[in-house]
């Protein structure tokens, strides 16, 4: 797995891990990553299979292989305690290294994430499975901003909108990789484990997030003892994207309550 890693802005500046979703590209950051860069040491990375990380993903690829993935190109960058940034796939990721890495993990934000997979979010998956059987790479590509943003904000940019359809097509995981990575969300599940997790919690979801009800961060808060949620008024899924200032300024309060909370220290 390659890490990109920003150089600390000053000694001793806490490391700050982003974890993109189902498209697994760093690159999904790059609306936070100026703002945090001035205060942290940024960690980005493709995760495996996809981006400029390619791999064959195995038939059973779980979860816990992407936490472990993960969790050991950190320890041989010399990265040894990091706050975790997961969005939606990404902030189960978060939760399972949170999970497996208690003395790593200092800090976590969940971005769109869940405790286990809402039936209206299965049922979004299944249309899009469907689309990428019977229409390949071009139908999922062409599909995936109904899910990910707002309506008026793609009706204002359509020339954007078609840029990125032709990089995520020129950098398409491939079928086998999407498949074995949607088995591995769906299977996901934390309702018996959330209360385990020892490190400080922020919980941010966006109210009209079309693939992932805002009903799933008011469980995620329930199941997860102290943690913390704010609700972007409006946004989408991407909601870091669409609306990064509003997105950033809660960031950048949350990672900087999070980690001079005591949980933090321990």
């Amino acid at each position: 797995m390659k890490l990109s890693v920003s150089p600390p802005p000053f000694v001793g500046a806490p490391a700050v891990v982003l974890i993109a979703g189902l498209g697994g590209n760093g690159g999904y950051w790059l609306p936070q990553l100026a703002v945090l860069e001035q205060e942290y040491q940024v960690v980005c990375y493709d995760q495996r299979g996809t981006g400029n990380n390619p791999d064959t993903l195995p038939d059973d690829y779980s979860l816990a292989q992407m936490a472990d993935e993960l969790s050991q190109a950190l320890t041989g960058a010399g990265i040894a305690r990091y706050a975790v940034v997961g969005h939606a796939l990404g902030a189960l990721v978060g939760l399972q290294l949170a999970l497996d890495n208690p003395d790593a993990v200092t800090a976590l934000v969940c971005v769109n994430g869940w405790l286990t997979l809402h039936p209206h979010t299965r049922r979004c998956f299944q249309v899009r499975e469907r689309l990428l059987h019977a229409g390949g790479a071009q139908a999922w590509v062409e599909a995936q901003p109904l899910f990910l943003y707002p309506a008026d904000w793609m009706a204002a940019r359509a020339p954007r909108l078609e840029a990125e359809e032709a990089l995520a097509l020129a950098h398409f995981q491939g079928k086998a990789n999407l498949l074995r990575r949607l088995a591995a969300l769906k299977q996901a599940d934390f309702r018996r484990h959330a209360a385990r997790i020892r490190c400080p919690v922020q919980i941010v979801c966006s109210a009209d997030d079309l693939l992932v009800p805002a009903v799933c961060s008011s469980e995620l808060q329930t199941a997860l003892p102290g943690s913390h949620k704010v609700v972007m008024r409006q946004g989408g899924h991407a909601c870091n994207v669409t609306d990064p200032d509003t997105f950033n300024t809660l960031l950048l309060n949350g990672l900087a309550s999070l980690l001079h909370s005591p949980e933090a220290a321990l």
